[in-house]
């Protein structure tokens, strides 16, 4: 029996489970909800958890009951970022004989740690992620990769990385001038490592929709999904990946791009199914389309 809501997990996180970072649960169909698991080391991201975030979105990706992901916290906070006691090893003291194999090394890992996000972005099931309290350094990184934003009025986003002696390395720099207007701000934010909180964040397009709380909130990103989960995965899969492509390329290689792709996915029982739901004023949410 699957639970009714995302406030009621089955959690994936105990005994049996394949993460122990993570919780995954079913809340709707086709709708996968993450919860980053470890409330009470404030979500910090382990060892285990760069790992286990790979594992876990490759599965999804090709998972053909999951049309749509939910991301969010287990307890108090979104996340308080990289673990550092625990990540410290790996970063702090890479192996090699000499400077050239150490840096190898540490290139490694650190293309190792930016797959950990960027699998997320590769993932062409639609991720919404939801943000209470705090989201320190990693978890900008994190959210940045997301598609569809939100957080809680008490949320805050903090790139802190330059706090501790280092430039973001797994996303943030790249992702967030993509997703902020404006370069200046995008600038502070790195260079200074202040907080942003709930109200600047949708002002400036970080997030798209403030709640007033995290039941809210939950609420909220699964009445999203659930509007997604409802379209045809062949015509939502297909709008993530060309916005992903198009972002990152010229208009004209966009619109070249698309044609190629929409040359076989028009080709689709889908498109039939749903213009005729449309003429006789039925949901897309009505129609039973095959699984992909």
């Amino acid at each position: 029996r699957r639970p009714t809501g995302l406030t009621s997990m089955s959690s994936s996180g105990g005994p049996g489970s394949p993460y122990t970072s993570l919780a995954i649960s079913q809340p709707a169909e086709f709708i996968t909800h993450v919860e980053l698991n470890r409330p009470e080391k404030r979500n910090a991201m382990n060892k285990a958890f760069w790992s286990e975030m790979v594992d876990c979105f490759n599965a999804i990706a090709g998972d053909p009951d999951c049309r749509v992901v939910v991301v969010s916290g287990a307890g108090k906070l979104f996340t308080a970022g990289i673990d550092l006691m625990d990540m410290a090893s790996d970063v702090l003291q890479p192996e090699g004989d000499d400077m050239a194999r150490t840096s190898w090394n540490m290139r490694r890992i650190i293309a190792k740690y930016q797959d950990t996000f960027s699998v997320i972005e590769k993932c062409p099931k639609p991720v919404v992620v939801a943000v209470h309290g705090a989201c320190v350094g990693g978890g900008v990184d994190l959210i940045t990769a997301c598609d569809i934003r939100l957080c809680t009025q008490d949320a805050w986003f903090q790139v802190k990385e330059v706090d501790i002696g280092l430039a973001a390395d797994v996303g943030t720099l790249q992702r967030l001038p993509k997703v902020i207007g404006s370069r200046s701000l995008v600038n502070e934010l790195a260079l200074t490592a202040r907080k942003m909180y709930a109200d600047e964040a949708k002002s400036s397009g970080l997030v798209s929709r403030v709640f007033a709380d995290k039941e809210a909130m939950l609420a909220g990103a699964l009445e999203i999904a659930g509007e997604i989960a409802g379209r045809s995965p062949v015509a939502v899969q297909g709008t993530k990946v060309n916005l992903i492509y198009s972002r990152d390329h010229s208009v004209a290689e966009g619109l070249d791009y698309m044609a190629t792709w929409n040359m076989s996915m028009l080709q689709t029982a889908d498109v039939m199914k749903s213009a005729q739901a449309s003429m006789e004023k039925k949901s897309p949410k009505s129609i039973v389309f095959s699984k992909l």
